[in-house]
């Protein structure tokens, strides 16, 4: 499988709130750096954010646009995230089911078949604002 394949796997699996098949394509020990604190290391921390994912939000990418390079080792990727904000997550503000819609972007890092990396961007104050 190729790393766009890899990459479009992966966000299909995100979308259809399959976190197995995400983890399934995850390296043991992914690198997961946020748009804010502390990266995470491994499977079993990835595991943890994606449980803080499900309990807290409710989200679909929309408008996802792959973009590779030549030798077949990252994609970037750029979407729009269509969400509900469900339970109040640590520093955040309280959640009571607002909806919001914020651009965002990703890249990945891929060997073997296996994402290694995942870094995610998007405007912090602005889904602040949004969930206000």
């Amino acid at each position: 499988m190729t790393a766009l394949e890899t990459a479009k796997q992966y966000y299909n699996c995100f979308n259809a709130k399959d976190f197995q098949g995400m983890l399934s394509l995850l390296d043991p020990n992914i690198r997961h750096e946020p748009n804010q604190g502390e990266p995470r290391i491994g499977i079993e921390k990835f595991a943890e954010f994606l449980q803080l994912m499900e309990d807290s939000y409710d989200e679909t990418l929309t408008g996802l646009t792959f973009f590779t390079e030549p030798n077949d080792k990252k994609v970037a990727v750029e979407f729009i995230v269509s969400g509900k904000y469900l339970k109040a997550d640590d520093g955040m503000p309280a959640a009571h089911g607002q909806s919001y819609v914020l651009p965002a972007a990703a890249f990945l890092e891929i060997k073997n078949g296996k994402i290694t990396r995942v870094t995610t961007y998007y405007n912090l104050a602005l889904w602040i604002k949004l969930v206000s």
